[in-house]
């Protein structure tokens, strides 16, 4: 069974390529492996955004 996407990782990868420890294709292989890929169709996804024009009591 796969595990989801684990953002905080994903961020690390990232992180590297700003701090310039990694290379620009290392990244974006880190990024593929890593999930990016199911985490950004799931906030492109519009059943997954938060419910609009709801009131709280």
């Amino acid at each position: 069974m796969d595990r989801p996407p684990d953002p905080v990782k994903l961020l690390e990868i990232w992180m590297r390529w700003e701090r310039g420890d990694d290379t620009p294709g290392r990244v974006m292989a880190d990024l593929k492996t890593g999930g990016m890929r199911e985490v950004l169709e799931h906030l492109a996804d519009p059943a997954s955004a938060a419910p609009t024009g709801t009131t709280t009591l």
